[in-house]
């Protein structure tokens, strides 16, 4: 079934076995890793989405973003249109109407976006390698960037200890995917999905897609809304479990694994009728990373099912597709 013909009733709840719950908590207090290998494997060849709790992330920080998002959002539109985001470096405030999927309407959604500190001097920039720059830290909102680095830096933590639980199921060492997080192109949005009242597969808060990436690491409020789309092609909803995160695989994994491994399609309906906000962060690796597929992936037979790519190249090309940045005359016009 196309992403463009889901049905939009409110599905089921996703079954334990659909979405496990993994435990990191003894593990990070020094137990054996080989428990949560086994468990990783098992729900990246089912749905590649998953629950992860005693996360290492402290629920104040989680507290603290959520509330530094809810401020800021709550600001009036103008005030917000301040921060643009900037199309180069990809940082600051995105208004709804930017980003949307072929064969959808826009994305109900506006977020502000922040990435890897990489100053502007640095080589990268100077380069102009695409998605590298500073943060962009609006001076009369000084609460916002605490918060906001706390949470990122947080993450950024757990997305690498889950590198290294990826790293060992899919049958290389530890560290593999650990070299190549010299300046990884690593992201955090602070989501803000308004009120819906009427509900289409062409018009959601979010459209179903596939994450880009290696792992997405979600932060999301009770409200819930995040739904998925399980192998056998059902909707499933991913609802808010206190003191979890939520995580799901990106496509390039499906080139590391030649399809053994999966990005499923998930999206966003906001039901409630009252505001929603999700903070995801968007694990990366390095923009020059060769993405290839693994020797114990590689068909007996004929050629892998995804030819070579750079990191950076494809998570650019994925980009490039599904948004547009828009002057505020533009955005107006299209309102």
């Amino acid at each position: 079934m196309p992403y463009t013909d889901a049905p939009i009733d409110a599905p089921r709840r996703a079954s334990p076995a659909e979405m496990p719950i993994l435990d990191l908590g003894d593990w990070i207090a020094g137990g054996p890793i080989e428990p949560l290998v086994a468990q990783f494997k098992a729900a990246c060849t089912a749905t590649g989405f998953f629950y992860v709790k005693n996360h290492g992330v402290p629920q104040q920080v989680i507290d603290d973003v959520f509330a530094a998002t809810r401020r800021y959002f709550a600001l009036p539109l103008e005030e917000r249109m301040k921060d643009q985001i900037d199309e180069r470096f990809r940082r600051g405030f995105m208004p709804m109407g930017v980003t949307q999927h072929p064969g959808h309407k826009p994305d109900l959604k506006e977020s502000y976006e922040l990435g890897i500190d990489v100053p502007a001097d640095d080589p990268a920039v100077l380069a102009g390698l695409p998605l590298h720059g500073p943060n962009r830290w609006p001076a009369d909102k000084p609460w916002l960037e605490p918060a906001a680095m706390a949470y990122f830096n947080a993450t950024i933590e757990l997305g690498t200890r889950l590198l290294r639980i990826m790293a060992l199921a899919m049958g290389e060492k530890e560290e593999f995917f650990l070299q190549y997080l010299k300046k990884p192109m690593i992201q955090s949005r602070l989501f803000h999905y308004p009120p819906q009242e009427e509900f289409s597969p062409l018009e959601l808060g979010a459209a179903a897609h596939t994450d880009y990436g290696m792992l997405t690491l979600l932060a999301q409020d009770p409200i819930g809304g995040l739904e998925l789309r399980t192998r056998a092609g059902e909707w499933v909803a991913a609802p808010f479990i206190e003191g979890t995160l939520v995580v799901n695989l990106g496509d390039l994994i499906k080139t590391w694994t030649n399809d053994h491994y999966v990005s499923n399609p998930h999206r966003v309906a906001n039901r409630t009728g009252r505001e929603r906000y999700s903070i995801p962060t968007f694990f990366n690796l390095d923009y020059d990373t060769p993405v290839a597929c693994l020797p114990q992936f590689k068909p007996a037979e004929g050629e892998p099912l995804h030819p070579p790519i750079k990191s950076g190249d494809y998570l650019v090309s994925r980009f490039a597709a599904v948004q547009k940045y828009k002057t505020p005359t533009e955005l107006a016009a299209a309102a």
